[in-house]
């Protein structure tokens, strides 16, 4: 498939067949003359220039960027591409190549686009504005990361609450195992404090890495009650241990004479007064 684009340079191709035949239809129509492209071993494409080898290597040219109000001087060579370029504002901006739109002399450049083809020579100026499309595209994963974190904290919440219910489950597995029957009531409770955090984890809407641990928890919930259910049936099957207290009894001797007397003694007569 051709890609055809123009610039000031005229007509793209992507092979040297293509770009004589795409040279000869521009020329037709308006004049320009034919560019060729190659691919670079990075993946990029870029235009095809002459290579003599015996030529002295290009030098680095220091080119001013403007990033709003800031302003950057990067060193890249002088027959280096504007995407090239763009490599080494994303270690100084924090932009992504990507995300970044490079300007020289009032037009957007391409990232095929070579710099001293283009007239860029050393303390020219640029400007570099992030790309709109990518500002929404960050906007809309920050959006995401912070959703994703808010469904974490949650069903943590709920994980740390079915821990401290899943040990008392645990602990009263054990006490029936062992023929202690406990009250009911216990038992219908934990269910019930189970069923609520089962309805918090409904409530939580989990995407991506979030929606496996939600599973999970809710997982163990059910599990949980179903324990709880076995253990009601076990539970009624214990028969209550009726603890019966048994009185020894005494068998008192006759009193004696003198006992007999100190009673009698013990007797105070009434004085009346007229």
């Amino acid at each position: 498939m051709m890609k055809r684009g123009s610039n000031v340079y005229g007509r793209v191709s992507e092979s040297s067949s293509a770009a004589a035949a795409t040279s000869s239809s521009s020329a037709a129509a308006g004049g320009h003359e034919g560019v060729e492209w190659e691919r670079r071993p990075g993946g990029m494409l870029v235009q095809k220039r002459d290579e003599n080898p015996d030529l002295p290597a290009a030098p680095n040219v220091r080119v001013r960027v403007a990033y709003g109000k800031i302003r950057y001087e990067i060193s890249v060579n002088s027959q280096a591409t504007f995407g090239e370029l763009k490599k080494l504002l994303a270690a100084e901006t924090g932009l992504q190549a990507a995300e970044q739109r490079l300007a020289f002399r009032g037009k957007d450049r391409d990232d095929g686009e070579y710099l001293d083809k283009c007239g860029v020579k050393d303390r020219s100026k640029l400007s570099l504005v992030q790309d709109p499309i990518s500002i929404e595209r960050r906007l809309v994963e920050t959006r995401r990361n912070a959703r994703i974190q808010t469904v974490h904290r949650a069903v943590a919440d709920v994980a740390a609450e079915v821990d401290k219910l899943a040990d008392q489950v645990s602990a009263m597995e054990k006490s029936i195992a062992k023929g202690n029957k406990v009250p009911e009531v216990q038992i219908t409770t934990l269910i019930e404090m189970l069923m609520r955090q089962a309805v918090k984890l409904d409530s939580i809407s989990a995407e991506g890495e979030a929606a496996p641990l939600k599973n999970l928890q809710g997982k163990r919930v059910q599990k949980c009650v179903e324990t709880l259910d076995m253990l009601k049936v076990s539970n009624a099957r214990i028969k209550p241990v009726i603890v019966t207290t048994k009185w020894e009894t005494f068998d008192h001797p006759p009193p004696t004479a003198a006992a007999a007397a100190a009673a009698a003694n013990a007797t105070n007569p009434w004085e009346f007064f007229d």
